[in-house]
């Protein structure tokens, strides 16, 4: 046989080679991260689904995948094992740059009630007198109020007479 002829055959076969190579690396490196998980770490499932590692057993793992909801998975069912500070940014929305920031910004209470009570203990006023202030200004903001169901200047060019002379409002 002539040598030109075998050559595709070799190099289709070099190709297939290397293909499976890298596949069962990919594999290996795989199983490999699935079995360096231990209780505590950040994962991230195939569906897509954050928790963390609570128990960890030969083909399954015990996820934590909301305070106090436990759920069983296959450990190949793992996409990934998330680093404690990928994982923190990911879920919680914590940023370790930020942090170093966040001792020199003020914080910011989640409601208004702490903001008032200061206020108030600072005031002499009465409650009652505040309780007026408010509703004074929610009777200012309800004399603002916009009509969204139909456009001024459609209303005016519409009068009755043109409704009573066979006019429609249909369109």
């Amino acid at each position: 046989m002539n040598p030109v002829t075998l050559l595709p055959f070799i190099v289709l076969i070099g190709a297939m080679f290397l293909m499976t190579r890298s596949a069962k690396n990919k594999q290996r490196q795989a199983q490999q991260m699935r079995n360096d998980m231990h209780p505590g770490t950040g994962v991230r499932t195939i569906g897509g689904m954050y928790a963390t590692v609570k128990e960890v057993h030969d083909d399954t793992v015990l996820l934590e995948v909301a305070p106090g909801v436990h759920a069983i998975y296959a450990k190949n069912a793992v996409g990934a094992v998330l680093a404690d500070a990928e994982y923190n940014r990911i879920v919680h929305g914590i940023d370790p740059d930020e942090d170093a920031d966040a001792a020199d910004t003020p914080v910011v209470p989640d409601d208004a009630s702490s903001l008032t009570e200061a206020a108030d203990a600072g005031d002499g006023d009465s409650s009652a007198d505040k309780a007026d202030e408010t509703d004074e200004k929610a009777g200012k903001t309800d004399a603002k109020k916009i009509d969204l169901g139909k456009d001024d200047a459609a209303a005016a060019s519409t009068s009755e007479d043109e409704k009573r002379d066979g006019g429609t409002d249909a369109k």
